[in-house]
């Protein structure tokens, strides 16, 4: 039987890791799940505590916290750059690129936002770096000001078509900039990354509460039909007179990749949104974990969005009828998400501050 990666690479699905640590980039194992082939593609590089040379030569320096995290995630970036750089060559940039995160608090403000993509592209140096901006309303102008200077972004945080479809438009937008200031087109990357899982936990929730056969019976099939929606948005994309003329100049499509993809009830099958979602061009990133489901026991039916617009449309349609509102969930799982990444940045420079504290005590007794 045909493995289960070449059969999604030969219906035109790219797989790309959703989380790369230090210790699988100390450890090799991203290296290895490239060399086999099954991932082309990172959507973060996280950088947490690390112990070693490396903190006590920043603590010796004096470092704080966060200059700390900075030199670790330019450093850890660069090597999954290196990594995945074979298969950005291969692929003529469509693939082998690496999704960077910014600093979360700036996700309201542009200049800020754009500000920090400009120094971090300068300072990792990779031609297959994406910089991550969260789709907030202010995001998408720093999506379209980063792409009209050349850097590749990765547009985060969509949790619904319409929002796909406002990025879409950013993403033109900042291709015609580009266009206008001389930039090469084709060396410009860019990715829609659409959530699933926060927005199935969210809306099942509500149907939950309804309690009803009929409520329980739409469970797990929201999110499944807004990522088919927004396909059908990058496909008539593709046809558009706007597109064409970039087209014609060498620029590449912006992408969809469906991301939080970890089922969020375990009684749904683990590898649901791999085997839903497949579709030509598409990328689908998996944390390990469900990336070793795939490998065990995923199936690959072909085409399962380009069919369904109709049924997705209809699924999205009952919702009001339980008092769901996509807009007010969408709204939500924004600002969860930010906020949860504000959390998270700041759990980071406490604890790479603890080792760094450490490291000074033992300078101090040396």
């Amino acid at each position: 039987m045909k493995d289960v990666f070449a059969r999604l690479s030969a219906e035109g699905v790219s797989v790309w890791l959703d989380g790369v640590g230090a210790d699988r980039l100390d450890e090799g194992g991203v290296g290895r799940l490239v060399a086999a082939g099954r991932v082309g593609g990172a959507t973060s590089v996280a950088s947490g505590p690390a112990r070693g040379e490396r903190l006590a030569a920043l603590a010796a320096r004096g470092a704080t916290p966060e200059e700390a995290v900075r030199e670790l995630s330019v450093r850890d970036l660069r090597r999954a750059c290196d990594l995945l750089l074979p298969v950005h060559e291969r692929t003529r940039g469509r693939d082998g690129l690496v999704s960077a995160d910014l600093d979360p608090r700036h996700a309201r403000d542009a200049a800020a936002t754009v500000a920090e993509a400009r120094a971090l592209r300068r300072t990792v140096g990779r031609p297959n770096l994406l910089v991550k901006i969260p789709a907030t309303v202010e995001g998408l102008e720093a999506i379209a000001a980063c792409l009209a200077e050349g850097i590749g972004v990765d547009a985060t945080l969509i949790f619904s078509p319409e929002r796909h479809r406002q990025v879409a438009a950013a993403f033109l937008d900042g291709l015609e900039r580009a266009r206008a200031a001389g930039q090469d087109l084709a060396a410009i990357a860019s990715v829609a990354s659409f959530s699933l899982a926060p927005l199935d936990a969210a809306v099942d929730g509500h149907l939950a509460r309804s309690g009803s056969p009929e409520a329980r019976a739409m469970a797990g099939r929201t999110a499944l039909a807004c990522a088919r929606l927004a396909y059908e948005t990058y496909e008539a994309g593709l046809a558009a007179p706007r597109w064409r003329a970039l087209s014609a100049l060498g620029a590449r499509p912006q992408r969809l990749v469906f991301t939080a993809t970890r089922v969020p009830e375990p009684g749904y099958r683990d590898t649901l949104y791999v085997e839903e979602l497949v579709a030509p061009g598409v990328v689908i990133a998996l944390p390990e974990a469900v990336l070793d489901a795939v490998a065990d026991h995923g199936e690959v039916c072909g085409d399962r969005v380009r069919r369904h617009y109709a049924d997705a449309r209809r699924i999205l349609g009952y919702l009001p009828w339980f008092g769901v509102s996509r807009v007010a969930v969408a709204e939500s799982l924004e600002a969860a998400g930010l906020a949860a990444r504000v959390r998270e940045r700041e759990a980071v420079f406490e604890a790479v501050g603890r080792e760094l504290d450490v490291c000074v005590r033992s300078l101090a007794l040396a």
